[in-house]
């Protein structure tokens, strides 16, 4: 089913196709007015930002409980 609603679209091609051809952006509708050169290097800057890693989080966490258990059972061990 086609909707009848115009909406405003910037397609980039990716830098590096290894995955993805292309990133499609749907332009919101209470977007200023922007210039074309402006939208695309937003566009392109977005594309370019890389997703936050977190694959590190549970093993730094884990470290950090193990020293804080680590250090309170030395200082209990003096006490």
């Amino acid at each position: 089913m086609v909707k009848g609603i115009s909406r405003q679209v910037i397609v980039v091609e990716a830098p590096e196709p290894k995955l993805f051809e292309q990133a499609i952006f749907i332009l919101r509708k209470d977007a200023p007015n922007v210039t074309d050169e402006a939208l695309l290097k937003e566009a392109k800057g977005l594309i370019g930002t890389p997703a936050p890693s977190k694959w590190m989080e549970g093993p730094v966490w884990a470290l950090a409980g193990g020293l804080l258990v680590a250090v309170l059972w030395i200082v209990s061990s003096f006490l």
